[in-house]
């Protein structure tokens, strides 16, 4: 009161023993700290009068959550739109996917649209870019998913699960760059002459990274992510599922017993604030401690107004993980959308040998038309056969 922060009527309150009248606007002026975003503006995929899809950024909640509030999903559209507007997000991805989301406009399109998803009506398509080289052919798992941890947003391949079913596709293989003949490693091997890693029981690669289409017939937690773990091939950013200090060398693949969860969720609850972020925040609701997240690191210094210790800026990197949900589209055919491959789906080198439907294609460049074109016509060629 002492500082003008309470006002009423637009000005500061005269002292502490004035009287309110009916009728007075009392406002309060409230600074706090929120964690940054990334300031890529939220897609507009279609629109109509009762729904607006949309491409959400990573690293963006979708509510209001912990120390997140203007920066979500909600506040945002609410902000570009005006107050007036009131938008019901109707799916729900996690704070570091980015994709599709259907958010309705008013409370009917809303149950509508929830209907048509929780009674498995819609196909989902996401791109996944993970470790190793993934198995070419169609891949399904249908591991249980149990949630172990709800504080720390932890679930893993369990019996006791709730069911759970992913098909996996294989877009394209990218093996690391090739060192030049002369170059030496920092063993003083000629890297050359070095043996490509290979898994012992499958043969395939376990260097380089993965293109990875991903369909969920069901709507588990984290079940792309744990199911991408359990069957070897982590998202290649995955701040959980491909982190090897909380799961070990082998990251938890194929694994199904208990036995190591106590040990993980103390390795999770250990990760302090200020550990250098090649772990970042891995769940938008997790509360008390677990609320400071992992792309943070504090800086050092403090707050000039409220003595709050200040965190440095995440990179964008470390804002969202390699899952994007890429497409969704009604069974009955009323209705489908869709969205670009995000840059890091993309070949990141000139003449990058992408592998789409068994076939080898050169790139000429890092264009995404091309790369969509032959995915098409790849899916197409399917439909036909």
């Amino acid at each position: 009161m002492l500082t003008g922060a309470i006002q009423i009527n637009g000005k500061p309150v005269p002292s502490p023993s004035h009287i309110v009248q009916n009728g007075d606007l009392i406002s309060h002026t409230m600074h706090r700290h929120e964690p940054p975003v990334t300031a890529e503006p939220i897609g507009i995929v279609h629109e109509s009068n009762d729904m607006l899809v949309i491409n959400k950024p990573a690293g963006v909640p979708v509510h209001p959550a912990g120390r997140y509030r203007y920066n979500s999903v909600v506040e945002i559209l609410r902000s570009e739109r005006g107050h007036s507007f009131d938008p019901l997000p109707c799916n729900r991805l996690d704070r570091l996917t980015s994709g599709i989301m259907f958010i309705a406009k008013h409370k009917e399109a809303a149950e509508k649209m929830t209907q048509q998803l929780t009674q498995r009506t819609v196909r989902k398509e996401y791109v996944c870019r993970v470790k190793g080289e993934f198995p070419a052919e169609e891949t399904i798992c249908e591991q249980p998913i149990l949630q172990i941890s709800p504080k720390l947003g932890l679930n893993r391949v369990r019996a006791n699960g709730k069911t759970a079913r992913t098909v996996f596709q294989r877009v394209a293989y990218y093996p690391p760059p090739s060192k030049p003949a002369d170059s030496v490693d920092i063993k003083g091997q000629d890297a050359a002459a070095g043996a490509v890693p290979r898994d012992p029981t499958t043969g395939r690669r376990t260097d380089g990274y993965s293109i990875v289409f991903a369909r969920p017939l069901t709507g588990r937690t984290h079940q792309i992510r744990v199911h991408l773990q359990y069957l070897s091939h982590p998202i290649a950013n995955d701040p959980i599922y491909s982190n090897m200090r909380v799961f070990g060398p082998d990251l938890g693949a194929f694994s199904s017993s208990p036995t190591s969860d106590e040990t993980i969720m103390e390795r999770l609850g250990r990760m302090g604030k200020t550990e250098a972020a090649q772990a970042v925040a891995w769940h938008e609701e997790m509360v008390g401690d677990y609320e400071r997240k992992k792309a943070e690191k504090l800086s050092g210094e403090k707050c000039e107004v409220c003595g709050t210790e200040l965190y440095t800026d995440p990179s964008a990197r470390e804002l969202g993980i390699w899952l994007h949900a890429r497409r969704y589209e009604c069974k009955d055919g009323e209705w489908g959308y869709e969205t670009g491959l995000p840059g890091w789906a993309l070949p990141e080198r000139e003449e990058e040998e992408t592998v789409i439907g068994g076939e080898t294609v050169v790139r000429e460049a890092r264009v995404l038309g091309d790369l969509e074109r032959a995915l098409e016509e790849t899916t197409l060629e399917e439909k036909k056969a």
